[in-house]
């Protein structure tokens, strides 16, 4: 049998006459209001624990009416949660029977204060272990994250080496083109004199005196053009965070080179003078521009005034190879900066 108990006052149903109108009126009633089923002993302790009487029959109601500890857990677990619900109707169960003795107000109290330490205790070892679960997942992700920095390492490694070796095998074509241009100059000199071209394959294998002194003559070439590349890659570095300054600086040494190397007659294109500030701005304040010229023959004179190329020193093997490593330098996106100081 259920008793409806309502939160409200001032009208009792029962006192309809017709008992038809009665049922179908609580019919509707049950089905447009919340209607919880409470036990109406495990009710009575609720409230003599201090529980308003909605809270009790709401938890007894959502715990299953099965015991006073399912009721304070849920009480428990559901305290800081806010109460949007309607005023609901409580129908308390007198037809359930409990074997449990009846404790008294004190003895409840105690007990309910166990079962809320109870409670919040098993709230709190729940929360330790999500919160173990969260160190958990904080370590593997962080493990992820050195894993993938180890990987963009070895990669930025390996695109740097990628890099060096490029740059290597730039330098070797462009000494292998002065080794040939050299080889041009000097079967053009031979022809110019008369005297016949040397198989180069013939003055590798032969060991003469005559040859010594020749071969001794290409190595020091191919050693200026190691200096005249290191200028170019001092000039480079020291202004690595100016690309523009630095491409200006090797377009205004190719036009020195390239003036003298087409007329090595006209002083004009022989003399520069060293406080000009056009000069002075692209090739004389910048590491490496005036020590380039003067591997290539230029002499500072009058005080160092002036850079001068007397006639008799113009080279054109040392002028062409100085153009050959300047285009090279400015073709080369690379070209300086990995290579050591």
């Amino acid at each position: 049998m259920l008793a409806f108990c309502f939160p409200f006052h001032g009208w009792n149903p029962k006192k309809l006459s017709n008992q038809s109108l009665y049922n179908a009126w609580v019919g509707r009633l049950l089905s447009q209001l919340n209607v919880l089923e409470a036990n109406q002993r495990l009710l009575k302790e609720l409230e003599d624990m201090g529980f308003p009487r909605i809270q009790a029959a709401k938890a007894l109601h959502c715990s299953g009416n099965t015991d006073i500890e399912a009721a304070v857990n849920w009480i428990v677990d559901h305290e800081n949660e806010p109460s949007i619900d309607p005023m609901p109707l409580i129908a308390v169960n007198i037809d359930i029977d409990s074997p449990q003795p009846i404790q008294t107000t004190e003895e409840m109290q105690i007990k309910a204060q166990e079962l809320r330490n109870q409670a919040r205790k098993e709230k709190e070892d729940e929360e330790k272990r999500l919160e173990r679960e969260r160190e958990k997942e904080r370590i593997r992700a962080g493990k992820e994250i050195h894993e993938a920095k180890r990987i963009a390492e070895d990669n930025e490694r390996k695109r740097y080496l990628a890099l060096r070796k490029a740059e290597k095998e730039e330098e070797k074509r462009a000494r292998e083109k002065v080794r040939q241009k050299l080889e041009a100059d000097k079967d053009e000199r031979r022809r110019m004199l008369g005297l016949p071209s040397v198989s180069h394959t013939a003055t590798k294998l032969s060991r003469p005196s005559t040859d010594d002194k020749k071969n001794y003559v290409s190595v020091a070439s191919v050693s200026k053009v190691e200096k005249l590349r290191e200028c170019l890659r001092s000039l480079k570095r020291s202004h690595k965070d100016d690309d523009a300054r630095v491409k200006r600086a090797f377009q205004t040494l190719l036009v020195y080179v390239g003036n003298v190397a087409q007329n090595p007659d006209k002083e004009k294109f022989r003399k520069i003078r060293i406080g000009n500030p056009l000069f002075q701005n692209r090739v004389g304040r910048l590491i490496g521009g005036i020590e380039f010229l003067e591997l290539c023959g230029f002499e500072r004179i009058e005080e160092d005034k002036f850079l001068f190329l007397p006639r008799d020193k113009v080279d054109l093997a040392v002028l062409n190879s100085a153009g050959l490593e300047i285009k090279s330098a400015m073709s080369n996106p690379f070209f300086g900066l990995l290579s050591r100081a």
